[in-house]
């Protein structure tokens, strides 16, 4: 039997929390989070929104899922992020003890890998997930700040 709840498709609903951020203006970054292929958690990057450095979609998803979990780790869950993690973000990560994470684009400026900072020994990791869907739309949403400046 096909499953048709795949990374793909996951990582088309963490796109449509990006588009959601777009859309405030925020820069255009989506998390789910899935366990036992179901979404228990969504983010989107609310920084501007809440002026708050600290509200990166990632770190709304955790506060989401562990709420929803009713505890702290986020062990047999998945995040579905459209953005490298951050070293802020990959260190709460680490912490809650998730076990996988898929992202799309990768940061090479300012990603958790650039910068040296390690997930949890136990976490796996898929990167390239819908890549170029997610660098388009942060593109556009850069390129459009740009021209508004």
């Amino acid at each position: 039997m096909i499953n048709p709840y795949d990374d793909t498709y996951f990582m088309r609903k963490a796109l449509e929390e990006a588009e959601t951020a777009y859309e405030k203006g925020e820069i255009p970054v989506g998390v789910v989070v899935v366990i036992n292929d179901r979404i228990i958690a969504r983010g989107h990057n609310l920084t501007e929104t809440l002026n708050d450095v600290t509200a990166h979609a990632e770190m709304q998803a955790i506060t989401a899922a562990a709420s929803f979990l009713g505890g702290k780790y986020l062990k047999d869950c998945t995040m579905y992020i459209t953005l490298e993690p951050c070293q802020m973000c990959a260190g709460a990560l680490y912490w809650s003890q998730i076990s996988k994470i898929v992202f799309a684009a990768e940061d090479s400026n300012r990603g958790y890998r650039k910068n040296g900072v390690q997930l949890h020994p136990k976490t796996k990791v898929t990167s390239g997930i819908l890549e170029e869907e997610a660098s388009t739309l942060l593109k556009r949403f850069f390129i459009e700040k740009r021209n508004l400046n």
